[in-house]
């Protein structure tokens, strides 16, 4: 992949993304419903106590107000809506208030969960605010609505850039923008494509945005699985998104790219498993002498193959090497060969060193 470093101007380095509430050493895990409520608040709200039973650490919506972002031409990317002739009106069915807005933000407080929900729109923007939103997620589709970005580094909040459209020379703009506001800073490797091929996730992406930007690093997966966030955690990633749903067999376009509330769950204990990983370090010879227990145990001794008598003078047939290893170490065999052994020995009896004047 070329890179664009010589015609990006200097911009100050971005601070460490800090999430509010969540020690930093801790990687995000944003689990989405995007839309998968289909306009129903009550299963907006069910959506949140799913998500934190389930261990994540935010919850993400989409805040989408039709006038404000869209007209009635708007093609459907799927057309999967039996009840909606256009976009437009999916956009407008799937609306709630301000105060509705509030409710769920208020609801994801008290069960533990950061708020999160994607403006597509000025007046997203402005509603997610009055609201209390603590961190942005721009949408793949937006990174170059600068003014919609400008609009969220005006509030000083942290910013998490997703990538999935955008090629490099797009995201060195917002990242340059966000950067020179000096705002908290995350770039997410994402693919739009719903679901997407393991063939395209782009892990590849995460140790290069991390060298090319400085800052925090992520994953936005629309894979359907959970294999994806905890191969990216492994190389470092420090935001995993997933869309979430209740069950395969939901309404809606991104049930396919969705994991269930059960792998969910595996999925964060497969990321807290690797955070452990990462956190300890293994001293190869500390472990060694910590199992010298183990070692008596699974290791070998060198034991009499057959009974041998005083005299003998020792080939590779008279020994073998068997359990337990509390004796002289079976490695040690030629050290043996040869030698007049001292005294009788009885099948499997270990042999010791002065038993050949070693």
């Amino acid at each position: 992949m070329t890179s664009n470093n010589s015609d990006r101007a200097p911009s100050p380095e971005p601070r460490a993304l800090v999430y509010p509430g969540l020690p930093i050493e801790k990687c995000l895990i944003i689990a989405e419903v995007g839309l998968a409520h289909d306009g129903s608040l009550g299963l907006a709200h069910a959506f949140i106590d799913e998500i934190a039973r389930h261990g994540a650490d935010a919850v993400k919506f989409q805040t989408h107000i039709a006038e404000g972002e869209s007209t009635p031409a708007e093609p459907f990317r799927v057309k999967f809506s039996r009840q909606d002739a256009t976009r437009y009106e999916y956009w407008k069915r799937l609306e709630f208030t301000e105060a509705q807005w509030q409710g769920l933000a208020d609801h994801a407080a008290e069960k533990g969960l950061l708020f999160l929900s994607s403006p597509f729109s000025r007046e997203a923007v402005d509603l997610l605010s009055r609201v209390g939103m603590k961190m942005w997620k721009i949408a793949s589709g937006e990174i170059g609505n600068l003014p919609l970005l400008d609009a969220m580094i005006a509030t000083g909040r942290p910013i998490l850039l997703s990538s999935g459209m955008s090629d490099m020379v797009e995201m060195d703009k917002a990242v340059d923008r966000v950067k020179r506001a000096g705002l908290p800073l995350a770039v997410l490797q994402c693919t739009t494509a719903y679901p997407c091929p393991p063939e395209r996730i782009g892990l590849n992406m995460i140790p290069f945005f991390r060298e090319r930007y400085g800052c925090s690093v992520g994953l936005s997966d629309h894979s359907g699985t959970i294999y994806p966030s905890i191969a990216a955690v492994t190389l470092g990633a420090q935001v995993i998104e997933v869309h979430v749903t209740m069950s395969r067999g939901m309404f809606g376009p991104d049930v396919p790219a969705s994991v269930t509330m059960q792998e969910l769950k595996a999925l964060v204990d497969g990321v807290r498993f690797v955070e452990r990983m990462h956190a300890n370090p293994v001293d190869k010879n500390a472990m060694a002498v910590a199992m010298a227990p183990l070692r008596a145990i699974f290791t070998k001794s060198l034991v009499a193959a057959a009974p041998i008598a005083a005299g003998t003078t020792l080939t590779e047939a008279h020994l073998a090497g068997k359990k337990p290893g509390t004796g002289v170490p079976a490695e040690r065999l030629s050290d043996f060969v040869g030698r007049v052994l001292r005294r009788s020995l009885a099948r499997d009896e270990q042999i010791r060193l002065d038993d050949v004047g070693i």
